[in-house]
């Protein structure tokens, strides 16, 4: 039986399966390499057909654009039939939805080095201002023996362009969607590290920050909750790494990291620091625990989520926050780290009271800044006591000076 072929590219296999098409695993017959074939049914779609694949090469082109070792690269695009497709590399390894698939945790040295890779790789595409916009477990591919690889450049930008599918389901993936995603706001590269953070709590934890019985709940939790800090789930989770994930998962887009690259240098820090015999203390209990394979729960600590009195797109007024809060230094983590979501986290670690009506409009270096400076109280009396003593014998001295001068002239 003669197996099927898009242009040059004889399909061997299917390997995915996804809402806008099917990835299949090919030869390509000219330079006889294996590639991953992505496809797009345009039949589907027969009342913007033209429109999608109009982005679709304009999208591959984009993609095609980025070498990085991070990133899956796109050799070709074509059509046959109905069928757009995209070729790319074809990457010996596994889904990151597969490793942390029902609840598992992945070590804190390797959930730092995935973020930190998948930051560079973000990085440089967002350098070359292409947004993935689709940031999720099943689009980072992790290698046994190499670097991990971020796929789906092409068709992400491509699914940001509608908002529903033809079945009426929305597009994209509500658990990892940023806050701005999910009011409508139009997404851009900080979208990108808001998702990430999501998968990097979740690497972390084993659970992810948001949850919720349905979509609408699930979306109500990404604007208005503060999940727990990594660290009060598991021990094992060194303190820089609350205040990382705390900046990448921050509701107001300014408030969040805004370079890539800033992020991926904080990651590396951070592995460096784990990496360093003083940074490990780990307590036995917790390395037990891990050794035995038991998995963490999001459970009822005095971390509880806190309910954030606003939105993405909230007022903010002058409020004061705990001196616990405004003291507390984020150390190694970027210069420019500000964020009321890492605030409260420290709260959280600290063990300061955060009242749940507090409405956070003033973020760490702002409550620093705010810290009062020397004392400008009144005089009390014994100030003035001391003051009037001090000029009486001042002037009993004077006089003294003045008698003695006067006999002298006498004489």
């Amino acid at each position: 039986m003669e197996q099927p072929q898009l242009g040059r590219y004889v399909i061997q296999s299917e390997i995915g399966r996804g809402a806008m098409g099917v990835v299949y695993k090919a030869m390509d017959s000219v330079l006889e390499r294996v590639v991953a074939v992505k496809t797009v049914n345009m039949a589907l779609e027969r009342d913007h057909a033209d429109k999608y694949e109009a982005r679709f090469y304009q999208e591959a082109r984009a993609a095609g654009g980025l070498n990085h070792p991070n990133i899956v690269t796109v050799y070709d695009a074509g059509k046959a039939g109905d069928v757009v497709y995209m070729a790319m590399e074809y990457i010996e390894g596994v889904e990151l939805r597969a490793l942390i698939g029902e609840g598992r945790q992945l070590g804190v040295a390797q959930a730092l080095s995935i973020a930190a890779q998948v930051a560079e790789g973000l990085g440089y595409a967002h350098e070359r201002g292409v947004v993935h916009r689709d940031i999720k477990p099943a689009n980072i591919m992790v290698v046994a023996s190499g670097p991990v690889k971020i796929t789906d450049f092409g068709i992400a930008r491509m699914r940001a362009s509608a908002d529903l599918t033809q079945t009426g389901v929305m597009l994209g993936s509500p658990k990892y969607m940023s806050p701005e995603q999910v009011i409508g706001k139009r997404a851009d590269h900080r979208s990108d590290l808001f998702s990430l953070g999501v998968i990097l709590y979740e690497t972390l934890v084993g659970a992810a920050p948001f949850n919720g019985e349905n979509v609408t709940a699930l979306m109500y939790q990404i604007v208005n909750f503060a999940p727990p800090a990594p660290s009060a789930v598991n021990p094992a989770v060194p303190q820089m790494l609350d205040y990382i994930a705390a900046k990448m998962l921050a509701k107001p887009i300014e408030e969040r990291y805004q370079d890539a690259r800033e992020l991926a240098r904080d990651l590396r820090e951070c592995e460096r620091q784990l990496a360093a015999p003083a940074a490990v203390s780990v307590p036995p209990r917790s390395a037990a625990a891990l050794a035995s394979g038991t998995q963490p729960q999001l459970v009822d600590t005095r971390a509880q989520t806190v309910l954030l009195a606003h939105t993405s797109n909230r007022t903010r007024e002058a409020d004061k926050l705990p001196e616990e809060l405004a003291s507390a230094p984020a150390r190694g983590v970027a210069p420019s780290f500000d964020s009321v979501e890492a605030t409260q986290r420290l709260a959280v670690l600290t063990g300061a009271t955060v009242p749940g009506a507090l409405v956070a409009r003033e973020t760490a270096t702002q409550a620093i800044r705010s810290l009062p400076r020397a004392s400008g109280r009144g005089w009390r009396r014994r100030d003035w006591l001391l003051v009037g003593g001090a000029a009486l014998c001042g002037l009993i001295v004077a006089r003294a000076i003045v008698k003695r001068d006067g006999s002298r002239g006498e004489t």
